[in-house]
């Protein structure tokens, strides 16, 4: 369930970022930054803490390559559904969706990667503190 908690808030972030819809700070920051100019920045910190927090975690966790494996894995699995029929590429608003998707897995299985490592192999991950 952990896991599951952890994509929907990396999709959530993701999407409020920028999606096909009206529905982002993206389209929100560009209609109103001239009469919003606080709020605008308010909001875009706390989108940017919330990627902090998710890329910081990944990077520690999986690292570029395990970033890329996973977006590659999640790749093929996209190629694989549109080859068999399964879905269709022809909506530049269902690619977007998709990429939103493919991107809230790696964040998810990064932020996660630690915890089912220490269930795997019973080795705790430990941060080097410099002093």
């Amino acid at each position: 369930m952990g896991f599951v908690i952890r994509w929907i808030f990396a999709f959530v972030l993701l999407a409020a970022t920028y999606n096909s819809t009206d529905w982002n700070y993206v389209r929100w920051a560009q209609a109103n930054a001239e009469t919003n100019l606080s709020l605008t920045v308010l909001f875009g910190l706390i989108l940017l803490v919330g990627y902090i927090i998710y890329l910081r975690a990944t990077l520690r966790s999986i690292g570029i390559f395990g970033m890329i494996l996973i977006l590659a894995v999640v790749g093929t699995l996209i190629w694989v559904l549109f080859d068999q029929g399964v879905i269709s590429l022809a909506d530049p608003s269902v690619n977007t969706w998709i990429g939103i998707f493919a991107l809230s897995v790696v964040l998810a299985i990064g932020l996660s990667w630690s915890i089912v490592r220490r269930r795997l192999t019973g080795q705790t991950d430990v941060d080097d503190i410099d002093e």
